[in-house]
């Protein structure tokens, strides 16, 4: 398995989930159906939700009809999703560098910056080429991902917050390539804080251009923000793009 996975570690931690997890739902009900009336997908439709967490997504999706599967690389995360598993909704552990079925789904997913996180170049192209080659031709794929040049510019270097009685001092940085947040953990359960380290790589939409097309992925349509505003390199908060798989 590769080195450097850090998120092995951290997207397992209950502490993960604590931090990132425990917000209204609503607010990601809402996005899936702005993103289900702008795409219109036919009844019945395929779907997979790549990085899908607890599956909050994939369970959106599901309710609305459609038949949907989610995969993470978290056993714990894909433990508390198969709970909410039913005849359109399916999860698995699985991780996006390694082939999942062929030429199956409608369209596929990736929300909230759930990519970047690998060590290598040909890391992050492996798991363009699953999530290209689990298309079928004409299908849809959408990605959202942060806007380096607005993470730059607004990031906050230092914060705290407190949930549930635990503690979460995080300090934010970046250079050249990546982004990295270093999370200490203060439970008064252990006598030592915990440390985790995250790192996303900084990809452009030039980059993911090239990925894309790379695999045979053309882009059609770029969104700024959650309510599909026009996208500006530097006053877009988020990078959403909407690519076809095209036919070769």
């Amino acid at each position: 398995m590769p080195t450097g996975s850090w998120f092995r570690d951290w997207f397992n931690s209950s502490y993960y989930h604590l931090l990132y997890f425990k917000r209204d739902e609503d607010e990601a009900d809402k996005f899936i159906r702005q993103l289900v009336l702008k795409l219109a997908p036919g009844a019945g439709s395929t779907m997979l939700d790549i990085a899908c967490g607890r599956g909050r997504h994939s369970r959106s999706l599901a309710a609305m009809g459609f038949d949907v599967t989610g995969i993470d690389i978290s056993e714990d995360s894909i433990k508390e999703a198969l709970k909410y598993e039913q005849e359109n909704l399916h999860f698995y552990v699985h991780d996006m560098r390694l082939p999942f079925r062929m030429n199956y789904y409608d369209y596929a997913f990736n929300f909230f910056t759930s990519f970047g996180y690998f060590r290598t170049e040909r890391e992050h192209y492996n798991a363009i080429r699953t999530i290209a080659q689990s298309l079928k031709p004409n299908a849809l794929f959408v990605m959202d991902f942060l806007n380096v040049h607005y993470a730059e510019d607004h990031l906050v270097h230092k914060s705290e917050e407190e949930i549930d009685g635990v503690n979460f001092y995080i300090t934010k940085w970046f250079d050249e390539t990546h982004f990295y947040k270093r999370i200490v953990v203060e439970d008064e359960n252990f006598e030592e804080p915990l440390e985790y380290t995250e790192k996303v790589a900084k990809f452009s939409l030039g980059d993911f251009n090239d990925m894309f097309s790379f695999h045979n992925l053309q882009i059609q349509e770029v969104y700024g923000d959650y309510e599909f505003g026009h996208y500006d390199v530097r006053k877009s908060p988020r990078l959403i793009m909407m690519a076809k798989k095209i036919k070769v």
